[in-house]
């Protein structure tokens, strides 16, 4: 079965005409309908960023980029040592490398 279509032009004639009697028609019509909703304020999506410290280390590593000592910042020198040793020992060469760590209080 077949819907009847509904014309567009004569419906908003109607409620032309029904504002120009009544301005506060409309404004009636839509509190009748049902209630009228506040908008709900939105969450923020953006999650706060946790303050994380870090630490500067030199790291004495291989060819395979396994890291094989640890030393403070200040240490550069014997980290370098300790490369050298690793490569006159070993076939393969090592390498020294800055590496950040996080701290956990």
């Amino acid at each position: 079965m077949a819907r009847k279509l509904l014309n567009r032009k004569e419906l908003r004639a109607e409620t032309d005409a029904a504002e120009k009697v009544d301005p506060k028609a409309k404004k009636k019509a839509a509190k009748s309908d049902g209630e009228v909703k506040k908008p709900l304020k939105r969450k923020s999506r953006a999650k706060t960023a946790k303050e994380v410290r870090l630490k500067a280390f030199w790291g004495v590593f291989n060819q395979s980029m396994k890291r094989v000592a640890l030393f403070d910042y200040s240490q550069r020198k014997q980290a370098d040592k300790k490369a050298l040793e690793l490569s006159t020992s070993a076939k393969s060469p090592h390498f020294v490398q800055p590496v950040k760590e996080v701290i956990e209080e």
